[in-house]
């Protein structure tokens, strides 16, 4: 579960609304502060700041369009001089030069035993590391999630399995 204050940065526009209490089990709902900003360029100002100031746990910024390496770059420093975590939510597709690691998610039906919690987790991205893909479960009473697969090797590498 996840500790501390996480802010979730969205701009006005987003037809979507954040229900705090759909996510109790990851973060506890009073933990989590929604700011909405006027345009990506304050969610983004708003971010930096609130990065580099090191009293949140987690900083989560909805991106409406890519971030230029200057843009990413600011992030991260602001990342590392708080010892903040941000994460940026990036529509598929959109992308990002200037980020660390890029992750892929997506539901993984389990039809065998009818089991919906189940997750693919892909790094499709990682300057300073390697690639790879899990399948991992939600574990509502331990409140994280566990690997329910090896490891994978990205598609085309030597000794893929699949």
């Amino acid at each position: 579960m996840l500790q501390g204050i996480t802010l979730w940065i969205r701009e006005e526009r987003a037809h979507e609304r954040v229900n705090p209490l759909g996510l109790a089990t990851v973060l506890d709902p009073a933990q989590l502060l929604v700011a909405f900003a006027k345009n990506q360029a304050d969610s983004l100002a708003v971010a930096e700041e609130s990065l580099r100031e090191g009293v949140l746990s987690c900083v989560l910024i909805d991106i409406s369009r890519p971030l230029n390496l200057r843009e990413g770059r600011r992030l991260q420093l602001a990342a590392k001089a708080g010892g903040t975590t941000g994460l940026c939510l990036i529509p598929e597709g959109m992308g990002s030069n200037a980020a660390e690691t890029r992750w892929r998610v997506r539901p993984a039906f389990d039809a065998e035993k009818g089991d919906s919690t189940l997750m693919h987790w892909e790094i499709i991205k990682n300057k300073s590391g390697t690639i790879g893909a899990w399948d991992v479960q939600w574990s509502q009473k331990a409140r994280c999630v566990h690997v329910v697969s090896p490891v994978g090797l990205r598609p085309g590498a030597k000794g893929t399995t699949g």
